[in-house]
Protein backbone atom coordinates (compact mmCIF):
# COMPACT_ATOMS: atom_id res chain seq x y z
CA UNK A 1 0.00 0.00 0.00
CA UNK A 2 1.64 3.23 -0.71
CA UNK A 3 1.76 5.72 1.75
CA UNK A 4 -0.08 9.43 1.40
CA UNK A 5 1.87 12.07 0.24
CA UNK A 6 1.11 14.32 2.85
CA UNK A 7 2.45 11.58 5.29
CA UNK A 8 5.55 12.01 3.20
CA UNK A 9 6.10 14.94 3.98
CA UNK A 10 5.77 14.55 7.63
CA UNK A 11 8.38 12.33 7.48
CA UNK A 12 10.41 14.62 6.18
CA UNK A 13 10.03 17.32 7.82
CA UNK A 14 10.50 15.16 10.55
CA UNK A 15 13.48 13.76 9.37
CA UNK A 16 14.97 17.57 8.09
CA UNK A 17 14.40 18.53 12.04
CA UNK A 18 16.24 15.29 13.55
CA UNK A 19 18.88 15.82 10.82
CA UNK A 20 19.58 19.50 11.78
CA UNK A 21 19.19 20.62 8.04
CA UNK A 22 16.10 22.54 9.70
CA UNK A 23 16.87 24.91 12.67
CA UNK A 24 14.33 27.74 12.37
CA UNK A 25 10.23 27.93 13.02
CA UNK A 26 10.47 30.15 9.99
CA UNK A 27 12.05 27.91 7.69
CA UNK A 28 10.07 24.88 8.92
CA UNK A 29 7.33 26.98 8.44
CA UNK A 30 7.79 27.60 4.96
CA UNK A 31 8.44 24.36 4.20
CA UNK A 32 4.86 22.67 5.63
CA UNK A 33 3.13 25.58 3.58
CA UNK A 34 4.65 25.09 0.37
CA UNK A 35 3.68 22.16 -1.66
CA UNK A 36 6.84 20.70 -3.58
CA UNK A 37 4.66 18.29 -5.56
CA UNK A 38 3.46 21.21 -7.30
CA UNK A 39 6.90 22.31 -8.87
CA UNK A 40 7.80 18.65 -10.08
CA UNK A 41 6.28 17.11 -13.45
CA UNK A 42 3.41 14.38 -12.86
CA UNK A 43 5.88 10.82 -12.59
CA UNK A 44 7.71 12.36 -9.93
CA UNK A 45 5.44 14.21 -7.65
CA UNK A 46 5.36 10.52 -5.42
CA UNK A 47 8.88 11.21 -5.00
CA UNK A 48 8.58 15.27 -4.22
CA UNK A 49 8.97 14.37 -0.26
CA UNK A 50 12.09 12.07 -1.06
CA UNK A 51 14.91 13.73 0.54
CA UNK A 52 16.94 14.05 -3.49
CA UNK A 53 17.00 16.04 -6.41
CA UNK A 54 14.59 15.38 -9.21
CA UNK A 55 14.54 16.31 -12.69
CA UNK A 56 12.68 19.23 -13.25
CA UNK A 57 13.34 20.67 -17.42
CA UNK A 58 16.93 19.92 -19.74
CA UNK A 59 19.51 18.89 -17.27
CA UNK A 60 17.96 21.42 -15.05
CA UNK A 61 16.84 19.96 -11.06
CA UNK A 62 14.40 20.75 -7.83
CA UNK A 63 17.31 20.48 -5.33
CA UNK A 64 17.41 18.07 -2.98
CA UNK A 65 15.44 19.31 0.26
CA UNK A 66 18.27 18.69 2.48
CA UNK A 67 20.10 21.05 0.77
CA UNK A 68 17.53 23.95 0.37
CA UNK A 69 16.79 23.67 3.83
CA UNK A 70 20.88 24.49 4.80
CA UNK A 71 21.13 26.95 2.26
CA UNK A 72 17.87 29.06 3.81
CA UNK A 73 19.24 28.47 7.08
CA UNK A 74 22.75 29.88 6.17
CA UNK A 75 20.86 32.96 4.81
CA UNK A 76 19.30 34.43 7.90
CA UNK A 77 16.46 35.87 6.23
CA UNK A 78 14.87 38.71 8.03
CA UNK A 79 11.04 40.34 6.76
CA UNK A 80 10.85 42.57 4.06
CA UNK A 81 14.37 41.94 2.61
CA UNK A 82 14.86 42.06 -0.95
CA UNK A 83 16.37 38.54 -2.39
CA UNK A 84 17.96 37.23 -5.51
CA UNK A 85 17.85 33.78 -6.34
CA UNK A 86 20.29 33.25 -9.28
CA UNK A 87 19.02 29.86 -11.10
CA UNK A 88 16.10 29.90 -9.93
CA UNK A 89 14.18 26.77 -11.59
CA UNK A 90 11.08 26.12 -11.31
CA UNK A 91 10.28 28.50 -8.68
CA UNK A 92 10.40 26.47 -5.32
CA UNK A 93 12.78 27.64 -3.59
CA UNK A 94 11.12 31.08 -4.33
CA UNK A 95 7.55 30.12 -2.92
CA UNK A 96 9.81 29.14 -0.01
CA UNK A 97 11.47 32.58 0.54
CA UNK A 98 8.21 33.84 0.35
CA UNK A 99 6.81 32.36 3.05
CA UNK A 100 10.10 33.34 5.39
CA UNK A 101 10.42 37.22 4.37
CA UNK A 102 6.88 38.05 3.86
CA UNK A 103 4.76 39.73 1.58
CA UNK A 104 6.23 42.89 2.22
CA UNK A 105 9.61 41.69 0.51
CA UNK A 106 10.78 41.50 -2.26
CA UNK A 107 11.97 38.22 -4.51
CA UNK A 108 13.52 38.31 -7.57
CA UNK A 109 14.54 34.96 -9.60
CA UNK A 110 16.68 34.99 -12.83
CA UNK A 111 16.77 31.37 -14.93
CA UNK A 112 18.00 30.94 -18.62
CA UNK A 113 15.79 27.95 -19.68
CA UNK A 114 12.92 29.41 -21.02
CA UNK A 115 10.26 27.22 -20.53
CA UNK A 116 11.10 27.03 -16.54
CA UNK A 117 10.30 30.73 -16.43
CA UNK A 118 7.24 30.45 -18.07
CA UNK A 119 6.22 27.58 -15.54
CA UNK A 120 7.32 29.02 -12.53
CA UNK A 121 5.52 32.79 -13.70
CA UNK A 122 2.75 30.68 -14.15
CA UNK A 123 2.72 28.90 -10.62
CA UNK A 124 3.79 31.74 -8.79
CA UNK A 125 1.39 33.96 -10.60
CA UNK A 126 -0.53 35.15 -7.19
CA UNK A 127 2.59 36.28 -5.29
CA UNK A 128 3.38 39.89 -6.53
CA UNK A 129 6.37 40.89 -4.76
CA UNK A 130 7.74 37.82 -6.49
CA UNK A 131 9.43 38.45 -10.00
CA UNK A 132 11.15 36.11 -12.26
CA UNK A 133 13.53 37.13 -15.29
CA UNK A 134 14.96 34.96 -18.39
CA UNK A 135 18.82 35.47 -18.53
CA UNK A 136 22.15 34.92 -17.08
CA UNK A 137 22.21 34.37 -13.85
CA UNK A 138 25.79 34.93 -13.58
CA UNK A 139 25.21 38.55 -14.52
CA UNK A 140 22.67 38.96 -11.51
CA UNK A 141 20.29 41.68 -11.67
CA UNK A 142 21.92 44.78 -11.71
CA UNK A 143 18.81 47.10 -11.87
CA UNK A 144 17.66 45.62 -8.83
CA UNK A 145 20.41 45.37 -6.48
CA UNK A 146 21.62 46.12 -3.93
CA UNK A 147 20.28 42.39 -2.51
CA UNK A 148 20.41 41.75 1.17
CA UNK A 149 20.75 38.50 0.68
CA UNK A 150 21.73 35.92 -2.84
CA UNK A 151 21.16 32.24 -3.19
CA UNK A 152 22.72 30.64 -5.97
CA UNK A 153 20.88 27.88 -6.49
CA UNK A 154 23.49 25.75 -9.07
CA UNK A 155 27.36 25.40 -9.02
CA UNK A 156 29.82 27.80 -10.45
CA UNK A 157 33.48 27.14 -11.15
CA UNK A 158 34.07 30.09 -9.21
CA UNK A 159 32.81 33.20 -7.24
CA UNK A 160 30.20 35.34 -9.28
CA UNK A 161 32.18 38.44 -8.83
CA UNK A 162 28.70 40.72 -10.60
CA UNK A 163 26.93 39.03 -7.45
CA UNK A 164 29.37 39.89 -5.23
CA UNK A 165 28.81 43.63 -6.77
CA UNK A 166 25.17 43.32 -6.19
CA UNK A 167 25.22 42.35 -2.59
CA UNK A 168 23.70 45.07 0.21
CA UNK A 169 27.49 46.42 1.23
CA UNK A 170 25.55 47.24 4.79
CA UNK A 171 25.99 43.22 5.52
CA UNK A 172 24.36 41.73 2.30
CA UNK A 173 24.79 37.73 2.37
CA UNK A 174 25.10 35.32 -0.47
CA UNK A 175 25.03 31.01 0.04
CA UNK A 176 26.68 30.09 -3.49
CA UNK A 177 28.16 26.87 -4.40
CA UNK A 178 31.60 26.76 -5.61
CA UNK A 179 33.62 24.21 -7.64
CA UNK A 180 33.05 21.92 -10.61
CA UNK A 181 29.86 21.10 -12.02
CA UNK A 182 28.54 17.26 -10.30
CA UNK A 183 31.57 16.71 -8.37
CA UNK A 184 31.88 17.93 -4.77
CA UNK A 185 31.83 21.13 -4.87
CA UNK A 186 31.78 23.92 -1.61
CA UNK A 187 29.07 25.70 -0.09
CA UNK A 188 30.71 29.49 0.55
CA UNK A 189 28.91 31.95 2.77
CA UNK A 190 29.67 35.52 1.38
CA UNK A 191 29.11 38.35 3.88
CA UNK A 192 29.48 41.79 2.56
CA UNK A 193 30.42 45.11 4.98
CA UNK A 194 31.13 48.24 3.37
CA UNK A 195 34.33 47.05 1.02
CA UNK A 196 34.96 44.13 3.28
CA UNK A 197 34.22 40.53 1.90
CA UNK A 198 34.17 37.70 4.56
CA UNK A 199 34.06 34.34 3.10
CA UNK A 200 33.28 31.07 5.00
CA UNK A 201 32.72 27.36 3.91
CA UNK A 202 29.71 25.39 5.34
CA UNK A 203 30.25 22.12 3.69
CA UNK A 204 29.83 20.04 1.04
CA UNK A 205 27.33 19.67 -2.08
CA UNK A 206 26.51 18.65 -5.48
CA UNK A 207 24.74 20.89 -7.94
CA UNK A 208 24.19 21.26 -11.47
CA UNK A 209 26.30 24.22 -13.23
CA UNK A 210 24.96 27.47 -13.36
CA UNK A 211 24.57 27.56 -17.02
CA UNK A 212 25.70 30.68 -19.04
CA UNK A 213 24.50 32.15 -22.27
Amino acid sequence: MSIPILHKKQLLLSYLQKTGAIKSPEVLGAFKKVRREDFVSEEYKSHAYEDRALPIEEGATISQPTTVAQMLELLDFKKGQKVLEAGSGCGYVLALINEIIGNKGKIFGIEIKKNLVKFSKKILASKKNITIVEGDAHQGLKKYAPFDRILVSAGAPEIPQNLIEQLNPDGGIMAVPVGQPYTTQKMLKITKKKDEIKIEEKGYFVFVPLVHK
